[in-house]
């Protein structure tokens, strides 16, 4: 079925993105596009630019030059909240998850739902059972299993510590989200859990860049790759006919730069 998705607008574009430090040049003149509901493996070798990228997405780093747009409307990015503001969340590699705290904590934190009873309210009391059972209800609609949410999430296995941490993204209704290198370290099984649950939120109209350096992941769940190398997007196209070999071609500069920019992935013919 042809989904008619280069039809569609962008949910977000990034224009012209640079970025130096000293005479470093981490990114130049980067711009590509991102859909509604798609998944975009960023890849590259080390001091590509991909981190330096994402970081710009996050907020966390403001680019010397270049404009960003969310759904057609400019922003800049100050901090990392103001991107979360305008529904980008960023999973690092280094998972901002509280082992000891429950599922459900973890979930909220930062964002705790105070009770609404007035005298409890005024003590401070959080509205344990609401959040609990707001995130079951929003796990479930993704489809993520997952043991009792009072399971505190040094218990859980990578796999599943690395779900909770995407749903959270999700959950606070983020239109894209950014992982970096989310299934680094993780078995078999494990990953696994995450590469379905990456897939399952194409489903849920969820934009994923994910950032990897795993070839054979990046060809299972993308839509499109982007390929980095020396600071420039040298490869920007859909997956189909792609293979590992072709991929290292690109990252390492042993085939000459592609690039399709700007436009959406043909479903049908990635899929």
């Amino acid at each position: 079925m042809n989904t008619g998705s280069t039809e569609r607008q962008p949910v977000l574009e990034l224009r012209d993105i640079s970025k130096s430090y000293g005479p470093v040049r981490a990114l130049d003149a980067v711009s590509f596009s991102l859909y509604p509901a798609e998944v975009v493996s960023l890849i590259g070798d080390n001091g590509a630019g991909k981190s330096t990228l994402s970081k710009v997405l996050a907020g966390t780093v403001r680019p010397d030059s270049g404009s960003i747009l969310v759904e057609g409307t400019p922003h800049a990015f100050e901090t990392a909240v103001d991107a979360r503001r305008a529904g980008i969340e960023t999973v690092f590699q280094t998972l901002a998850v509280v082992p000891t705290l429950s599922i459900t904590e973890n979930v909220y934190l930062g964002r705790e739902i105070m009770h609404r009873d007035p005298f409890r309210r005024f003590l401070r009391s959080l509205d344990v059972r609401r959040m609990a059972r707001e995130a079951d209800s929003g796990f479930r609609r993704l489809g993520l299993r997952l043991p009792d949410l009072r399971t505190s999430v040094g218990s859980l296995s990578g796999g599943q510590r690395q779900a909770v941490a995407i749903a959270r993204a999700v959950l606070w209704g983020s239109k894209i989200v950014v992982l970096d290198e989310p299934t680094a370290a993780l078995g078999v099984q494990q990953t696994e859990i995450v590469l379905s649950f990456i897939e399952s939120l194409r489903e849920h109209g969820v934009t994923v860049v994910l950032i990897s350096h795993n070839m054979e992941h990046v060809l299972r769940v993308s839509d499109r790759i982007i390929v980095m190398r020396l600071g420039q997007k040298r490869f920007d196209a859909g997956c189909q006919g792609l293979t590992v070999s072709d991929l290292v071609g690109y990252i390492t500069g042993a085939h000459p730069p592609s690039a399709v920019a700007g436009k959406a992935p043909d479903r049908q013919a990635v899929l």
